[in-house]
């Protein structure tokens, strides 16, 4: 399943330092602005401790990850839709990606000058989503001059469009994102096609100094104040104490100075566990001494869907899944002790598969 999530930001907020943390792509980075000029791609490793626990009670000869594609694309600055910067690369790429993480700097470093002259993250948002709906109001002008012409010949479907493209040419010039448009959810349909920016979901990451990775700080708690109320997550990571961390080959090394740190985990892998939610992921798992493995879905798949990820023969030919819930599996030990105690569980081609299911196909070709 090929799904990106692009990281997002103007130019000199640690977005590719973050990316770095995450990847094993390292990005060019720089103290001046636009010294990245091109997107970098890396496909992660989604940490998942589950999969590990399951390796305690199946021996197994390799575990595998699920993974996610991460994008670091390039800084923005005031006049992007107009080709300032880099900006028309920059506009491109978001287009590509199906959610976004937006790097905030919160942080203070005279050696590290903001591109607008101070640190402000609440005036860095606003920046990029203006940048956004600008480019979406384009989006929606030229639709609306193509449905004009078909609603003049009498068709009921393009009028009803108009209607719901003016929706949202008057939220967008009222400077608000379409993702907040309000539409119902099926009239969403005559924008589908338009791949607009502003509509695609956001997590906001306040990128701090390592002294606020655990109190935050004044900037932080701007973020917070300003974006209260609306449907997102913000998460407070320590850039360069990340990069710190990352650099550290050894796992007993990396624990120590996450330790010292006051940390159980890099902050980064919340960050990637957040990013597979915000692309409306989850996962099952297949379980066995060859191999234990972790399965990207979307959320609602049913068993077929899910039979589907592995192979799609076994889609094709589904009869019926196996499923043992992983709590279940991790309390009793065993998939015959599931057994035993009722706990494994035969399911048809409606069952929907819930994250962290243990699921084992039946199928015939």
């Amino acid at each position: 399943m090929s799904l990106q999530c692009g990281i997002i930001g103007v130019a000199n907020v640690g977005k590719s330092t973050i990316f770095n943390c995450m990847s094993a792509t390292k990005a060019q980075t720089g103290k001046y602005a636009f010294s990245s000029n091109k997107s970098n791609i890396s496909i992660i490793n989604v940490p998942d401790h589950r999969l590990y626990e399951l390796a305690k009670l199946q021996p197994t000869e390799r575990i595998v990850h699920t993974t996610v594609e991460i994008v670091d694309i390039p800084g923005l600055t005031k006049g992007a839709n107009k080709g300032e910067g880099v900006g028309n690369k920059f506009l491109a790429d978001i287009r590509n990606c199906d959610a976004l993480i937006h790097v905030l700097r919160c942080f203070d470093d005279e050696n590290l000058p903001h591109i607008d002259g101070s640190v402000d993250p609440v005036r860095d948002i606003e920046t990029v989503n203006f940048e956004l709906q600008i480019k979406d109001l384009e989006s929606i002008e030229k639709k609306i001059s193509r449905m004009e012409k078909v609603a003049k010949s009498g068709d009921k479907d393009a009028k009803k469009a108009l209607e719901v493209l003016h929706v949202y040419k008057n939220h967008l010039e009222s400077f608000q994102n379409a993702s907040t448009a309000p539409v119902s959810e099926d009239d969403r349909r005559y924008i589908d096609d338009l791949f607009l920016l502003s509509v695609k979901p956001v997590i906001y990451v306040c990128n701090v100094d390592d002294k606020s990775v655990h109190t935050g700080n004044k900037y932080v708690e701007a973020v917070k104040s300003y974006l209260q109320g609306q449907n997102t997550e913000i998460l407070v990571i320590a850039g360069l104490l990340e990069a710190e961390i990352a650099e550290l080959e050894n796992e007993d090394d990396r624990m120590a100075f996450l330790s010292d740190a006051g940390l159980t985990e890099p902050g980064v892998n919340k960050l990637i566990q957040a990013a597979f939610r915000l692309l409306n992921l989850e996962v099952f798992f297949t379980v066995g001494p060859k191999e234990i493995r972790a399965w990207t879905i979307r959320k609602g798949a049913t068993a077929p869907q899910a039979a589907g990820a592995i192979h799609s023969d076994l889609e094709r030919g589904f009869i019926r899944a196996e499923v043992i819930k992983y709590h279940d599996f991790i309390t009793l030990g065993s998939e015959n002790a599931c057994k035993e105690k009722g706990k494994l569980f035969i399911e048809g081609k409606n069952y929907i598969v819930q994250d962290g299911d243990i699921l084992h196909i039946r199928f015939n070709v």
